[in-house]
This record gives structure tokens, C-alpha cells and sequence, in this order.
């Protein structure tokens, strides 16, 4: 796989057991390009430790006074240089193009977990740790996949060089194949201590992380309050935290490579003190001791690679660790597709759990006293449910059985917090759609007008509203206009079944009867579900269904219900308690004072009565 072929086809599927599984995976489905990294870190190690061998028949040459080993070894010299050359180029080329496939791949797969659990994703893991699996954490992921083929190249290289110094020169050779075994393993014992540390600084990054993007998310509601400061506060107290793990984690990390250097420092001072006694007594030659001296300056270069690879795996564990749970996630009702994805079902929407009925082709709203229960009722009727139960029904088809994208064809659900992405407003309006309704007509009955004339007037280089750039999340709009612009977005589906939760909550009363007009004008025909409680869309709607804890209560018409339902007419007007009951107490006492007025009516009569006797 080479970048320009980027992204997969199919990225496959994630062994998200665990996380050293998942690097695993990472591993087997990059097996072709780990594969070339060692070949060409083979070239180059190789390359790089024969140096010391050209250096020393180079040197024994001139000693001896023979040219043609000198020549031999400037040839010799030559190859090295050329294969050193080659190597570290293509080996980098290649380590690099692992680690962005690697990245890429893990993206593409944690992207496709997210379009499959929908809204539901950041209710069972923090905003802040998708965040930082999707940006961070691939990057280390990505490292840890670079680094071992040239943790593996480095690897064989210090056997091959050991090897062959037993056999060049036995008596240094055994001490340098004894002593660079123990200096590889030497970090060992640290490593624990300083993976630990490493998690530990990831868990408080994480947390950082997270605090920081709700900050953002609600600075907006954080400035209305006054209370910027104290989450400011709380996000310096948290860097402080992460700061200070991260001192911690260097601390160890820097005595890991003290160490490195260190050891090897010491296995050379004692093959020059061992060696310079063996050339004493005749037993090595001088050329032979300048390979060995080489030899072990230049093996501490494939030394290093075992710490990177002991830090790279620190790093990545906890990263593929986040990243593994995210992917392990999966939706409470699987769609299985076990029917034909051809069949696209219509009818009634029926949810068995609270006996709510959307009737095909009607305008139904919904109340529901209690947000989050309307939030997660709404999502049952798209096929997203957070907790397992009996699915909800589509013309007497299960959505779980139907295949995800037809489920989400049939049946579109925009929450109460719709997300803009950035982009020009015809880049926002590119999505799957029947056709039969336009971007006009959309934008018109979500009554868009004085948002698309705010969005020429801040685009400086076009005049066309649909040309014009929306930043990121739609920040630069109100909270009424992003409601607007998403809800004409929905409308462009054109789904067989809408499922709106508050899509006017933020927009004035003129405006939100407006666009109870132009939604009803423009689904005529189609299923549609609201989830709200102004009068302005009860009153439009052709039918109202009150939902109480969890059931449904009541079923008619706005004004009926007012009249005759007092939990609605509670939710609706947003009636206390006490207004409730002395609501409830006025009937009583206007009959009360009714009685009184008859039972006086029958008094005057009786008097003239008697009177009309008396004078007769």
C-alpha cells in the first residue's frame, strides 16, 4: 500500500479485544510494507556496521604496507557508503509510508465506527477522548508501527555483527557478544515504571483534553453566565496536572537513556583495556582491534532503536488501549441486515416500548416533560436506541432488521444539537436525498432568508448564498440560524420518516409559526415526527401524543388536550404545581357560585309568588 492509493478500499475490521491485539492487526494488514522497511533497514545497519571492518583492513593495509588491501578496503569503503546511502533513504521512505497507512488505516476505522453509532457515541465515551483517540493517539499508533521494522532490522543487525566478530577475532568477539545482550536488556527493568508514568500522563491529557472541549463548546453559555473564570481555572489546574506527569515521564525516560549511553561507554572502555592487552601479547593485530573499537562505537547507532522501541511501545499501548474500546463499541441493537436491501418498508411508525403511533403521511408531535427521555425516545424511533429493548416498527418491519443505510434512509433523526460542519452552504446540502425537494424550497420553509442574506453579507468574494462559507460548526451563526440552516438541511433528505427533537427551540414565536406552516406545507405526504412543546407546532400538527414516563398518556389534538389533559396543559404552558391546583379548584368554585346564583334566582320567584297570592 502507498499513500497514493490512501484511503483503503476496506480497511478491514479491528481486533479491538485489547490493545496490543489491535497493534497486532495494525501489523498483519501491513505485513508488505514492514516487510520492505526491513529489507531496506537490513541494507542500511549492515551497511553502517561493515564500516568499521573497511576501516580496520584499511588500516592493517598501511601497517603491513600492501596496496592492494588498501585498495580492496577503499572498495570496500565504497559499497559500504552506496549501500548506507540507499538504505537509510528508502528505509526512511518506507518506515514513513507505514506509519501514515498505519494512521490512515486507524482513522478510516474509528471514522466508521462513529457514522455507525451516530449521536450515540459521545453519550458512552467523552467528547474529550474521541478527540484525543482520532488526532493523538493515531499518531502514536502510527509511531509504534513505524519503529518496529527498524527495531527488527537494528535487531538482526547486532546478532549478524556479533556473529561475525566471534568469528573475526574470538577473544574480543565473545566480549562484545556477551556484553550487548546485557546492555539491550539492561532498560528492562525501567520500562514498567515508565510505562506507568506514560499512561498516567495520557490519562491526565485525556482528561485536559476533554475539559477543554467542553470549555469551547460552551463558551458562548460560559460568557452569559460569567462563568469563564472558573472553568479557566479549572483548565490550568489541569494542564498543571498533565505538566507535571509529563516532568515525571521524562524524568524516567531521560534515565532510560542515560543508561544507554552510559553502558555502552563502559563495554568500550573495557574492549580498548582488553584489547590494547591482547595486542600487547601478540594476539590481535592492530587493524583488528580498530574493527573491533569500531565496531562497538558503531553498534551503539542500532542500540537506540531499542529504546525508541521500548518508548514507542510505552506511548502506543494506552493509545491502541482508548482506541480499542472505542472500536469495541457497538450499537445496542445490531442491524443485522438479514433482509433484502432492496426492500425499502413505509407505513406507520410504531414503537412497541411506548406505544407511541406516527401514522404514515401525517404531522405528529410529540410531548415529553422530560428532555433527555425525548432525546432517547427519539432516537429509539430512528433505530438508535441506548438500551436494549423491543424495536420500534416501520410499516410492521423491525429497523434492526433492514441494513444500516437503508434504516437510515427510511428514517432521518435530527437532535436537539444538530452539528454544522464547515464549508460553502451548497458543500453543507450535499448529502444523500430523493431529489424531490430542492435547496430552495427547503431553505424557504425553514424560512432561511435573513440567514442567507447574513451569510452573503459576511462572504466578501461571492454573492451567492449557497457559495458562501459557513465556518466551523456554524459559530459564526446565531443558535436560531444554525436550527434553521440544519432543519432545511433535513428537509433536502426528504426521508421517508423526519424525526425533528426541538428544531425551533432557539427561534422566535413569529418565525417558529412561519416554519410550522412551511414544514407541514412541505412534508404533506410524508411521515413526520416532532418532538417539542410550543403551542405554535401543537397547534399545526395533525396529531399530539403526550408521553409520560415512559408511556404514552394521552392522544388528540392541541386544543383538546389543553382543555381536557392536565399533564399536557402542564408541560405546555409550563404550569406549576400550584397553578395546577388552583387551576383545578376554579371549576368547582365557579359551580359553587353558580349554586348560589340559582338558589337566589329561586328566592326572588318564590317572594313574587307570594306576593301575587296575597293580592289575589
Amino acid at each position: 500500500m502507498q499513500i497514493q492509493d490512501l484511503p483503503y478500499p476496506d480497511p478491514g475490521v479491528p481486533d479491538a479485544r485489547s490493545g496490543p491485539r489491535f497493534l497486532w492487526w495494525l501489523f498483519r494488514n501491513q505485513l508488505d510494507g514492514q516487510l520492505k522497511a526491513l529489507a531496506w533497514g537490513l541494507l542500511h545497519f549492515l551497511s553502517v556496521s561493515a564500516l568499521p571492518f573497511c576501516v580496520g583492513v584499511a588500516v592493517q593495509a598501511v601497517v603491513d604496507r600492501s596496496g592492494t588491501q588498501l585498495a580492496l578496503a577503499g572498495g570496500l569503503l565504497v559499497l559500504c557508503c552506496i549501500g548506507n546511502a540507499l538504505g537509510d533513504t528508502f528505509l526512511h521512505r518506507t518506515a514513513v509510508t507505514n506509519w501514515i497507512t498505519a494512521a490512515a488505516r486507524v482513522q478510516q476505522v474509528l471514522a466508521r465506527k462513529a457514522a455507525q453509532l451516530g449521536s450515540a457515541l459521545t453519550r458512552r465515551v467523552a467528547a474529550g477522548e474521541v478527540v484525543a483517540v482520532s488526532t493523538g493517539d493515531v499518531e502514536k499508533i502510527g509511531w509504534f508501527v513505524e519503529a518496529w521494522s527498524r527495531f527488527t532490522a537494528a535487531a538482526v543487525t547486532l546478532v549478524v555483527v556479533c556473529v561475525g566478530l566471534v568469528v573475526y577475532q574470538p577473544a574480543l568477539g565473545v566480549v562484545i557478544a556477551v556484553g550487548l545482550p546485557l546492555l539491550a536488556v539492561a532498560v528492562l527493568p525501567l520500562l514498567p515504571r515508565a510505562t506507568r508514568r506514560a499512561d498516567f500522563q495520557r490519562e491526565k491529557a485525556g482528561r485536559a483534553t476533554e475539559l477543554a472541549s467542553d470549555t469551547v463548546a460552551g463558551l458562548r453559555v460560559l460568557r452569559g453566565i460569567g462563568g469563564e473564570e472558573l472553568f479557566l481555572d479549572r483548565y490550568r489546574s489541569a494542564s498543571q496536572e498533565v505538566r507535571h506527569a509529563a516532568v515525571r515521564s521524562a524524568r524516567m525516560w531521560s534515565l532510560i537513556s542515560a543508561i544507554q549511553v552510559l553502558l555502552p561507554g563502559l563495554l568500550l572502555i573495557a574492549v580498548v583495556w582488553y584489547g590494547v592487552h591482547l595486542a600487547r601479547q601478540g594476539r590481535v593485530t592492530v587493524g583488528e582491534l580498530v574493527t573491533v573499537y569500531s565496531s562497538v562505537m558503531i553498534l551503539t547507532y542500532p542500540l537506540r532503536h531499542f529504546e525508541e522501541i521500548a518508548m514507542a511501545y510505552s506511548f502506543s499501548r494506552p493509545s491502541a488501549r482508548r482506541a480499542a474500546r472505542v472500536l469495541s463499541l457497538e450499537r445496542v441493537t445490531d442491524t443485522d441486515g438479514s433482509r433484502d436491501g432492496s426492500e425499502m418498508p413505509s407505513g406507520d411508525l410504531y414503537d412497541p416500548a411506548t406505544g407511541l403511533l406516527a401514522p404514515s403521511g401525517r404531522l405528529t408531535a410529540v410531548v415529553c416533560g422530560d428532555p433527555d427521555a425525548a432525546g432517547r425516545l427519539a432516537e429509539r424511533l430512528g433505530g438508535h436506541p441506548s438500551e436494549e429493548g423491543t424495536p420500534v416498527l416501520l410499516g410492521g418491519v423491525p429497523l434492526d432488521e433492514l441494513p444500516l443505510d437503508n434504516a437510515r434512509t427510511a428514517v432521518l433523526v435530527q437532535d436537539k444539537d444538530p452539528v454544522l460542519l464547515s464549508g460553502t452552504l451548497r458543500e453543507l446540502f450535499d448529502v444523500p436525498r430523493s431529489g424531490d425537494v430542492g435547496a430552495e424550497e427547503a431553505l424557504a420553509a425553514a424560512q432561511c432568508e435573513d440567514v442567507l442574506a447574513a451569510l452573503v453579507q459576511g462572504s466578501l468574494d461571492t454573492e451567492d448564498p449557497m457559495e458562501a462559507r459557513i465556518t466551523e460548526r456554524g459559530r459564526s451563526l446565531s443558535g436560531g440560524q444554525r436550527q434553521r440552516i440544519a432543519l432545511a438541511r433535513s428537509l433536502v433528505t426528504d426521508p421517508e420518516v423526519l424525526v425533528l427533537d426541538e428544531p425551533t427551540s432557539a427561534v422566535d414565536s413569529h418565525t417558529e409559526a412561519r416554519i410550522a406552516e412551511g414544514v407541514r406545507n412541505l412534508r404533506e405526504g410524508r411521515t413526520t415526527v416532532v418532538f417539542t412543546s410550543s403551542p405554535l407546532l401543537l397547534d399545526r400538527a395533525d396529531r399530539v401524543v403526550l408521553v409520560h414516563e415512559g408511556e404514552v398518556a394521552a392522544v388528540g389534538v392541541h386544543r383538546e388536550l389543553v382543555q381536557a389533559e392536565p399533564r399536557y396543559r402542564a408541560v405546555v404552558t409550563r404550569e406549576t404545581e400550584e397553578e395546577a391546583a388552583r387551576d383545578e379548584a376554579l371549576p368547582e368554585k365557579a359551580a359553587r357560585q353558580s349554586g348560589l346564583r340559582e338558589g337566589s334566582a329561586l328566592n326572588d320567584v318564590l317572594k313574587e309568588l307570594e306576593e301575587i297570592e296575597e293580592s289575589a
